[in-house]
């Protein structure tokens, strides 16, 4: 019998080792429960997998970033499969593992109800404590096909191997390139076929690897990701590698359900997305619109303080501009409709402000002297959002940016950067994100314009723009929008979630779709770059993160309502609404409670409100000429003297601080 040499790394580790031919991954890793596949020679493979001489040989652990994915994809063939044993008409569609869980998609007559997530949930336990073999066999396109006759979504996907499989929603996990593979579920102690489905693989050794899981919820999704294609009922799961992992994670989930922007947003009055008005689009109330205001107005303060420009653009434009610029050819999908308009012209509600601002540019010549150059606005745009994806504020179809275009001389361009990028921190900073990495988005170049050389420039100019802050960068391979790289940053909110940021965009392309020139200090015509920068991203979306990240108990400075009065009695109201009206007249949001509840339940609604200061007043506050404080954290002051009491609010309130 012959041997074979393979060499294994683990950690900094590397160890060669002759084993008979024959030998699989699994026999390397005997006794080690935590080594779910191996990765052969870069490849990913089952443990079962036989070794060939000269290999390279690295364990895949169940918490890596593989084997989290092995272990939800193989807990999603055991949902499909349990699905099929209690639901038989279910007919499979796709089920891959995705960040934090797994999902499958299913045809079948009824959606499904809660008490049905319970049952398949309970079936899959069964199954995983029965221990099933995953097991791995190559089939031609012919025996697949004979094999799974009765899968319909599944003799589509055979027929998508490759290439076209991998631009399909999820079906790269089924098929990608190459040979097809089946696998099959066999039962330990009698050695039959369970169940079986078309899968690349890999997965778990057997069911009994599975350590914690549990079915979240079910809903419609259309079959590979197209309102074209009929709609299956898909259910979400979620697998870890130990049940204290997965108690962590529905802590987790409960308090961000406690933080979600849109219960929070009803249960505080500040804004809803009426029926009437139409999905993602966003009406704030006086007290969202407060909130709003005031987060725009300290971004215009600073951004006057850094030297730029405020402009205004009207909220449609002729289809030309958009054709100039390139998107109706790269972005169409993102667009409403034309309305037709002035004998047949095409009009298009905005999805960017970035052409109108290069119109502002070119409308008149332009000086080296003028350069940088930097104009801003608050711009309403409209993008033409699914309604599968469009998701309270966070994803909405129509938003207010915090656009900026910056047109500055190459030799401008790294200073303008490296200050641009400091600018756009420190803001977020102001607000209370302190967490940050940088993600840097590199070219398509199937789906991008320019020549290599500019992309180049530009995608090093970022790198070493970001590299000066001191912070993580992570590379985005092929993320970059069709006229530039940029660099997004990436903030972590109070309960660890990872929410993108402000995007810095650099373009050397527009400028010649549009002709932009300035005369230089030689005389000469030059090119201008251009900076896109959007600092919030938009002002719904950064509303909602500050919403959800503060668990709606907003600083002072940000609170709709900063502190409110609470008579003891009716007798006390007057007092209280001459200290409000003293408040206002300082710039502060003071609200009195006059209404007819007792006192206690007053203390109760201001709570719930979530206000930072609550001003009572009684008998002995009046003849002192004072006020009691009380603050959200239930903690009180007594006896304070109204004008130490006004100093206190003001100074929280301009001090931004946090409490």
């Amino acid at each position: 019998m012959s041997d074979v040499r393979v060499t294994i790394h683990r950690d900094s580790e590397r160890e060669e080792r002759v084993v008979t031919l024959g030998t699989t991954a699994a026999a390397l890793f005997e006794g080690d429960r935590s080594v779910v596949a191996a990765r052969i020679d870069g490849e990913l493979r089952d443990l079962a997998h036989p070794l060939a001489d000269g290999q390279e040989i690295l364990p895949v652990e169940i918490t890596s970033p593989d084997g989290l994915d092995i272990l939800r994809h193989s807990t999603a063939h055991v949902m499909a499969q349990a699905v099929q044993e209690l639901f038989p008409e279910a007919r499979l569609g796709i089920g891959p593992p995705i960040k934090d869980g797994f999902y499958y998609d299913f045809d079948v007559e009824a959606p499904f109800h809660p008490e049905d997530l319970r049952r398949i949930e309970k079936r899959m336990q069964q199954i995983q404590k029965q221990g099933q073999r995953f097991s791995r066999r190559a089939v031609s396109d012919e025996e697949a096909r004979e094999e799974l006759a009765a899968e319909p979504y599944k003799l589509e996907l055979i027929g998508l191997k490759g290439a076209a499989a991998d631009a399909a929603e999820g079906a790269s996990a089924e098929v990608g390139a190459g040979e097809l593979s089946i696998y099959d579920n066999i039962d330990p102690k009698s050695g039959e076929l369970c169940w079986r489905d078309l899968c690349r693989g890999p997965h778990l050794p057997s069911t009994r690897y599975i350590p914690a899981f549990r079915l979240m919820r079910s809903a419609a999704a259309y079959w590979r990701g197209s309102e074209r294609n009929p709609q299956l009922q898909r259910i979400y799961g979620t697998a870890w590698p130990s049940k204290e992992a997965l108690k962590e994670y529905l802590e987790f989930l409960a308090e961000a359900e406690k933080r979600d922007h849109r219960r929070l947003g009803a249960e505080l009055d500040l804004f809803s997305i009426p029926e009437e008005i139409g999905s993602g689009l966003a009406v704030f109330h006086p007290r969202g619109g407060t909130v709003r205001r005031v987060m725009e107005d300290y971004s215009r303060r600073r951004h006057e303080e850094s030297g730029y420009e405020f402009v205004y653009s009207p909220h449609a434009t002729k289809g030309q501009l958009f054709e100039r610029s390139g998107h109706l050819d790269w972005y169409a999908d993102g667009m409403y409709p034309p309305m037709q308009l002035d004998g047949g012209q095409d009009y298009y509600l905005k999805p960017m402000n970035c052409p109108m601002h290069n119109l502002i540019f070119g409308a008149r010549g332009r000086s080296y002297r003028e350069l940088p150059l930097r104009l801003f606005e608050f711009g309403t745009v409209y993008r033409y959002e699914k309604s599968g994806v469009v998701h309270g504020l966070t994803r909405a179809r129509g938003f207010t940016q915090d656009d900026a275009h910056i047109y500055c001389t190459r030799e401008q361009m790294a200073d303008e950067l490296d200050s641009l990028l400091t600018f756009v921190l420190n803001l977020l900073r102001d607000y209370g994100l302190e967490d940050f990495y940088l993600e840097l988005s590199t070219r398509d170049p199937e789906k991008s314009i320019g020549s290599d050389e500019n992309w180049e420039r530009a995608t090093e100019a970022l790198r070493q723009a970001a590299g000066k802050q001191g912070l993580e960068l992570v590379m985005d391979p092929g993320g970059a929008a069709f006229y530039g790289p940029k660099i997004s940053v990436q903030a972590k909110d109070a309960i660890g979630r990872t929410w993108q940021m402000s995007t810095i965009q650099l373009d050397f392309n527009l400028p010649d779709r549009f002709d932009l020139e300035y005369t230089a200090a030689d005389g000469s015509r030059r090119r201008p770059v251009m900076i896109h920068r959007a600092l919030f991203g938009s002002i719904e979306r950064f509303f909602a993160v500050l919403l959800e990240h503060y668990a709606g108990v907003f600083p002072p400075w940000l609170a709709p309502v900063q502190a409110v009065g609470i008579p003891v009695g009716d007798a006390h109201v007057p007092y209280l609404q001459e200290f409000a009206a003293q408040a206002r007249a300082q710039g502060l949001r003071m609200e009195v409670d006059a209404s007819s509840d007792r006192m206690q339940k007053k203390i109760r609604n201001a709570q719930k409100q979530k206000i930072p200061f609550m001003i009572i007043a009684g008998d002995d506050d009046v003849a002192q000429g004072a006020v009691s404080f009380r603050y959200r954290d239930g903690s009180q002051k007594n006896g304070i003297p109204r004008n130490q009491a006004l100093t206190e609010i003001a100074d929280a309130v301009r001090s931004r601080s946090q409490v």
